[in-house]
């Protein structure tokens, strides 16, 4: 099969390899049929040094069911599915909690003898556990806001979730990118009453208005602070969900958090030390988040876009062929595109 894969930092390349085959009983192939690039694909984009051994890339994607291994029950081949960005085994202590990127035999997309989902197909290990089928046929029009539920939908609600975002609340999304204009969409379905989106990509913020933004603040570090504390009263807003990773945006949501409020940072940390000090202790912040366990979310989120109350899928503003996925990276490295959607 073809598949994607990253030798060094801006060396992407589709190359053969082996098809993928039933090794567990409890494994699944599927055949993908849509797959996309994430922002979190971009950092190893940008600094991968060259290796021998390049890792398949890709961790959202739909595929159709083509074959089960014997202790398969759920499934059946045919069966439209989609993947969660992390395998699971929905057994142990962890998946139990619902914790599923912690599951103590999962693992993530590409690495350890697993396929990556920017391919044309994959072995999923825990089939049962992890797959979610999809209502809907392989030609739908709702495939791309389906695919946000293999990440960036659920990564968003996460950030909202664990802020504790409820009815009446104000909120802050620090954040344009599919991520943060994801966590304008869990905001409100949460019940925000106030929700100020913080980016400055025009094209991205008015997608944003769009998802339930009340608010833009396209100003950075202490000019964007200012205009939060402009736009509430001085007091800040009650949740910040940070949707970055960098320190400067983690810094920029205490800035703009209120007393006694919380920030939720559910963008990839690109910095090792947590820059809330002595200060925001005596503000009494909350600091919540993490990485997002979306196999948990997707069947509480999936309702919503079959009823056409949200369309996560908005996000997807360019779609390449699997062959031209190189260029879909080198589109959202640039900022010409906000999420890259690929067709094998």
């Amino acid at each position: 099969m073809r598949a994607t894969l990253l030798y060094q930092a801006g060396d992407v390349r589709v190359e053969d390899i082996a098809d993928p085959r039933i090794q567990q009983p409890t494994d699944a192939v599927i055949r993908i049929v849509a797959g996309c690039i994430c922002g979190s694909d971009l950092w190893p984009y940008k600094s991968q040094p060259l290796t021998d051994t390049p890792r398949q890339m890709g961790h959202e994607f739909i595929g159709v069911v083509e074959e089960t291994g014997t202790e398969v029950k759920g499934f059946k081949p045919g069966d439209l599915v989609v993947a969660p960005f992390t395998y699971s085994d929905g057994t142990c202590a962890n998946c139990r909690r619902g914790l599923t990127t912690s599951c103590a035999h999962g693992g993530p997309w590409g690495v350890g003898g697993v396929d990556g989902g920017q391919g044309e197909a994959a072995r999923i290990p825990f089939a049962d556990a992890t797959l979610v089928r999809l209502p809907v046929g392989e030609d739908s029009e709702l495939l791309p806001d389906l695919l946000t539920l293999s990440d960036v939908l659920c990564t968003g609600y996460h950030a909202a979730r664990t802020a504790g975002v409820k009815a009446g609340d104000s909120v802050t999304v620090i954040g344009d990118g599919a991520v943060g204009l994801s966590a304008v969409i869990s905001a409100k379905l949460l019940g925000a009453e106030r929700i100020i989106l913080m980016g400055h990509h025009m094209k991205r913020t008015d997608l944003g208005r769009d998802f339930g933004a009340s608010d833009v603040v396209a100003g950075r570090g202490q000019d964007g602070v200012a205009a939060v504390r402009e736009l509430t009263g001085g007091t800040g807003t009650d949740r910040v969900l940070e949707c970055v990773g960098l320190k400067d945006a983690l810094v920029q949501a205490a800035g703009v958090v209120r007393d006694g409020g919380t920030i939720s940072r559910v963008g990839a940390p690109q910095y090792p030390e947590v820059p809330l000090g002595f200060p925001e202790f005596l503000r009494n912040i909350t600091l919540t988040g993490g990485v997002a366990p979306s196999r948990a979310y997707i069947e509480e989120l999936m309702p919503h876009i079959l009823n056409g109350a949200i369309h996560p899928g908005r996000v997807f503003d360019r779609t390449v062929a699997l062959d031209d996925v190189a260029e879909g990276y080198r589109l959202m490295n640039d900022r010409e595109a906000l999420k890259v959607l690929v067709r094998p």
